[in-house]
C-alpha cells in the first residue's frame, strides 16, 4: 500500500507537552528587585508599580519572608536615602541605606539569601544623574573612583555580588580593581552591559526618586536603534572581568538578548523593568488580559531568547507557576 509520508506535528498531552518542551525556567535563575528606604517602619505601596513596596530596613525582612516562602532567594536591592547630594554621597556611606539593609538581611538569614546589589548614582545625588557632574555633563572617568568606593563599601556590608547599572566606560575594570584591592576578589560582577536609554523606566524612576533633574540619560545609555553597539558593550565589560552580562529593557529587546547570547558563554541576565510589568499590570486591570498568562507567556519569551537569568518584579509569581507546572 503505498504511503504519504509528510512531517507532521506531534499531537501531545499535557504531560507530553511538559517532558518535551525545549525551554526550561527555575527559581533559582529568578532575581527579586527590593526597594530600602530610610525611615523606620516604613511598608509603602509604590503607587507606579502595583503591587510593590518601599519598605525601611527594619521592616524589609517581611519581604523577605515573603519571597523565600515562594522559592525566591536571590535579591537585588535599590537604596532610597533621605539625604542627597552632588556626590551621592549616601551611595557609599558606611551607615547607607542599602549597606544598613544589607547588614540586616545577613543577621537574619545568612547564606539562605543571595544579595545583589545596584551600584549606581542616580539615586544619591541631587541632580539625578548617574555620576559625577562637570558642569552639565557627567565626567566619566571622575566617576569610576565612586563607582568603586559603592561596590567595596556594599561587599563590605556582606553584599554577595554588585551590579553596576552606570553605563560609565571602564566601570567593570575599576569596580574590579576596588574590590580586588580590598580582598573582595571572589565578590563578582554583573555588568548591565547594554542598558538602552528606555523610556520603559519610568514606574522605576518614581519609585527612587531618580529622574534626572535637567536633560537626559542619553549621552551614557544607549541608542535603541543600535544592536551592534549592544555587541560591542557587552565585550568590552567581559575583556574588564564582568562574571555576568545583562541586557535592560527585556521585552522589547529580546533580539539584542539573543544575539549576547550566542556571542558569550557567560551568563546572561535580563531585567524585565518597571514599564513591562506595570503595563501588564494596567492592562489586566483594564481587563484585557489575563494577567497570569500575559506574565507567564512573557517571561518564557525572555528565556527562549537567551536568557539565563531574569530580574522582574513578578519573580514571586513566576516561582508559583513554576512549581504548579504552568512554566518551567
Amino acid at each position: 500500500m503505498d504511503m504519504d509520508i509528510r512531517p507532521r506535528r506531534l499531537r501531545y498531552n499535557s504531560v507530553i507537552r511538559k517532558m518535551v518542551r525545549e525551554t526550561r525556567i527555575s527559581p533559582d535563575s529568578l532575581i527579586l528587585p527590593l526597594f530600602i528606604k530610610d525611615g523606620n517602619n516604613i511598608k509603602s505601596p509604590i503607587s507606579s508599580l502595583d503591587g510593590q513596596y518601599h519598605y525601611s530596613v527594619d521592616r524589609v525582612c517581611e519581604a523577605v519572608d515573603k519571597a523565600l516562602e515562594s522559592g525566591v532567594n536571590k535579591l537585588l536591592l535599590f537604596g532610597i536615602p533621605d539625604h542627597k547630594d552632588c556626590e551621592g554621597s549616601q551611595a557609599f556611606a558606611e551607615d547607607g541605606v542599602v549597606q544598613r539593609g544589607i547588614r540586616e538581611i545577613k543577621r537574619q538569614y545568612g547564606d539562605d539569601v543571595y544579595i545583589i546589589t545596584d551600584v549606581c548614582m542616580c539615586e544619591y545625588t541631587s541632580h539625578g544623574h548617574c555620576g559625577i557632574l562637570d558642569g552639565q555633563y557627567v565626567n566619566n572617568d571622575k566617576t569610576l573612583e565612586y563607582l568603586a568606593k559603592i561596590s567595596v563599601s556594599h561587599a563590605k556590608a556582606g553584599a554577595d555580588m554588585v551590579a553596576p547599572s552606570d553605563m560609565m566606560d571602564a566601570r567593570i575594570a575599576a569596580i574590579r580593581h576596588g574590590l580586588d584591592q580590598c580582598g573582595f576578589e571572589n565578590v563578582p560582577i554583573m555588568s548591565y552591559a547594554a542598558k538602552y536609554s528606555s523610556s520603559f523606566y519610568g514606574p522605576f524612576r518614581d519609585a527612587a526618586g531618580s529622574a534626572p533633574s535637567f536633560g537626559d540619560r542619553k549621552s551614557y545609555q544607549m541608542d535603541y536603534h543600535n544592536k551592534k553597539e549592544a555587541l560591542k558593550e557587552v565585550k568590552l565589560d567581559i575583556a574588564e572581568g564582568a562574571d555576568i552580562v545583562m541586557v535592560k529593557p527585556a521585552l522589547s529587546y529580546l533580539d539584542v538578548i539573543n544575539e549576547v547570547s550566542k556571542i558569550t558563554d557567560l551568563p546572561v541576565a535580563a531585567y524585565s523593568v518597571s514599564g513591562e510589568y506595570a503595563m501588564i499590570k494596567a492592562a489586566a486591570k483594564a481587563g484585557l488580559i489575563d494577567e497570569y498568562s500575559v506574565m507567564c507567556e512573557s517571561a518564557v519569551s525572555i528565556y527562549r531568547a537567551g536568557a539565563d537569568i531574569l530580574i522582574t518584579y513578578y519573580a514571586e509569581e513566576l516561582a508559583k507557576a513554576i512549581s504548579k507546572g504552568d512554566i518551567g
